[in-house]
């Protein structure tokens, strides 16, 4: 995510090493090339040109900090300015009413389906929300049979008529289905097209008229740039919607409409899409942003994504099993599952400081774990609940279950052993149980 405009930002920077203070002559050649930085990433020219501007202004008129160096002052400039210029504060959804009414709006090919399901999750696990799914897309029947398919995933119903060309007869009907049934959230899929034309705007128009949403949601391909933003701006001219949402922001995007479109449109971010999985939506919060484009990581997030995963009784039950030296292959695998849960593992890294420049050319595999959970799975339950049965006949009859070698198996038992003995030279120096006391998890 944002990797060239990270490491051109971060080129940027390296100009005023050396200096002493930020001058007028010195600081000419840096915004110089953050501006051509943000331009590559395809941020608007006269947003680009009044960003650099604005970090001048500041810059020049900042008081000497004898604790910062002048790249390091620049670093929190230009920080504090791009989270003030993707809105500075986070902006919640507006999810009241009874039900609540969200409206998603987009371009065909944005992800409006994919969110719509995503975000039904997210809702129904995080505010304990029990949402219904609408199929308002009438024109292309995979959209449909797509939106099922991820209610099933996720234990949502959802309410289509494939029988009726409607989208507002749909949504209303949809409507009157919630109430009777009990869900105090709909959200409803649109139909969108290839580009926009006023038959399609006519038609959202007539739903939004008809359902009076309490929230609209344009949902745009983050991938698409410069061109998300012009269509943002036509959406927003007819719908006036309540936020944007991104999508594919962990594809080989440039950044420049999530740099771009708040100034554009005057509304907030609200979701970003990091991926495929039902669970890779996050909440947009543009200073955790910034610390990201600017390689800083999100430690933040990544504490908020564990917590999802680990409560608080497991902990404990876990804390238990170390100090007593029983944590086993069951809890190995029970950990990785949750590890899983929480995202794309290059995204996950990349969200610990310093981390993603190093993994900037690597690719981490979402299977990673795929090898490990086969060789484990290869155990007996005996085996998983007693490592120490793991002599040498039972490591190679499990290395030809696991399509691996002996070698493999060996690896993984010795990493496990020494990974058990330091959790238990943790436990007995109280640091597992202050870590934990810590963490703030949440209890399910």
């Amino acid at each position: 995510m944002f990797e060239n405009l990270n490491e051109r930002l971060e080129r940027s920077f390296q100009l005023l090493k050396g200096h002493g203070k930020i001058t007028e002559i010195n600081i000419a050649e840096t915004l110089k090339d953050v501006r051509r930085a943000l331009l590559d990433a395809d941020v608007n020219f006269k947003i680009a040109k009044s960003f650099t501007a604005t970090v001048k202004e500041k810059a020049l008129g900042q008081n000497v900090l004898t604790s910062l160096k002048p790249n390091q002052l620049m670093v929190k400039i230009v920080h504090d300015e791009l989270a003030e210029l993707m809105g500075g504060e986070h902006v919640d959804i507006n999810i009241k009413g009874n039900p609540a009414v969200i409206l998603i709006a987009g371009l065909q090919g944005s992800g409006k389906t994919t969110f719509s399901g995503k975000l039904a999750n997210l809702l129904k696990t995080k505010r304990s929300k029990n949402p219904l799914l609408v199929a308002g897309d009438v024109y292309r029947p995979a959209a449909i049979d797509q939106l099922h398919v991820l209610g099933e995933q996720i234990g949502v119903p959802v309410y289509s008529d494939k029988d009726n060309k409607n989208p507002v007869k749909i949504a209303e009907a949809a409507i009157k289905e919630a109430k009777a049934k009990g869900h105090d959230l709909v959200i409803v899929d649109t139909a969108g097209r290839l580009a926009v034309d006023e038959e399609m705007m006519k038609e959202i128009e007539a739903v939004k008229k008809a359902i009076n949403p309490s929230e609209i949601l344009f949902v745009v391909d983050s991938m698409t740039g410069q061109d998300a933003v012009n269509t943002a701006k036509e959406f927003n001219d007819r719908l006036d919607f309540d936020g944007v949402v991104l999508t594919k922001l962990d594809g080989d995007t440039r950044g420049g409409a999530a740099l771009s479109i708040r100034s554009v449109v005057d509304k907030p971010i609200k979701f970003v899409g990091t991926g495929e999985k039902m669970e890779a939506l996050d909440v947009f919060h543009p200073a955790r942003m910034a610390d990201r484009i600017l390689g800083m990581g999100d430690i933040v997030s990544l504490v908020e994504r564990a917590q999802e995963q680990f409560d608080a009784d497991e902990a404990r039950n876990l804390q238990k099993k170390i100090a007593k030296n029983q944590f086993n292959f069951n809890d190995f695998l029970s950990q990785i599952s949750q590890i899983k849960k929480m995202g794309n593992l290059k995204d996950l890294a990349s969200m610990i400081p310093g981390v993603g420049k190093a993994l900037k050319n690597i690719d981490i595999d979402d299977d990673a774990f795929k090898g490990i959970e086969a060789i484990i799975y290869s155990m007996t339950p005996l085996e998983r609940e007693n490592p120490t049965l793991l002599n040498g006949s039972r490591r190679k009859r499990i290395a030809a279950g696991s399509g691996s070698n002996i070698q493999d198996v060996n690896r993984l038992i010795k990493q496990f052993d020494e990974t058990r003995k330091l959790m238990k030279m943790m436990s007995k120096g109280g640091k597992m149980s202050r870590m934990m006391g810590n963490l703030p998890m949440r209890k399910r």
